[in-house]
């Protein structure tokens, strides 16, 4: 028996909606992150981007649990003395909720090239809204 690798120019990439409506942004950007790996896929092969493409909805609408709203921040330094920047997560949200499921993914995904690579599949929308029917995407639920 011969161990199969996926590869590069054999994946069928499929696009998937995750409406983010009241869930909570850990499981959303886990069930994401999995997505974009391809792990849910038999051919899922970890040197090789198998994943798929993921659309999140209603960004604004997502929440977290316990006192995180007012305690998680997040952290951006300039790179000057003095520059490190902070923000809480209702700040975040009130501000750019897109950043805030995308920073979420981007942590669970591999640092390195493939990770950027796969980072680079999620689209993250505010609204129900999004430019992406034509690749006629397949909802998903959590």
């Amino acid at each position: 028996m011969k161990t199969y690798y996926a590869k590069p120019n054999e994946v069928e990439r499929e696009w998937l909606i995750i409406d983010a409506e009241d869930q909570v942004l850990g499981r959303v950007a886990a069930k994401a992150a999995h997505i974009l790996r391809g792990k849910h896929k038999p051919q899922y092969t970890p040197h090789v981007d198998t994943g798929d493409f993921v659309i999140i909805v209603n960004a604004d609408k997502i929440r977290v649990t316990g006192n995180k709203a007012k305690d998680k921040r997040y952290y951006r330094h300039s790179g000057y003395p003095g520059g490190l920047k902070s923000e809480s997560f209702e700040e975040a949200m009130a501000k750019h909720p897109e950043r805030v499921i995308e920073h979420a993914v981007k942590g669970m995904l591999p640092k390195n090239t493939l990770g950027r690579a796969q980072g680079k599949k999620l689209k993250v929308y505010v609204g129900p809204d999004h430019p992406h029917a034509a690749q006629q995407p397949r909802q998903i639920e959590l």
